[in-house]
């Protein structure tokens, strides 16, 4: 991840990483990571939302 670009892009990239845990704990078969996974995810999409602003932490709508 850049840290050059700007915020739009660093949540778009936020957004994308907590996308990638959530279905790396929909795959997962140890409940343990699973939960794991889904924590961190939850974790990225509040660290977004505090630093580019609320919404930002989820999908944008098609």
């Amino acid at each position: 991840m850049s840290h050059d670009s700007g915020p739009s892009e660093r949540a778009r990239e936020m957004r994308d990483k907590a996308q990638e845990l959530e279905q790396a704990a929909q795959r997962a078969t140890d409940p343990a990571e699973r939960q794991r996974l889904r924590d961190k995810a939850l974790h990225i999409r509040k660290k977004s939302e505090e630093q580019n602003g609320p919404g930002s932490g989820t999908m944008d709508p098609m």
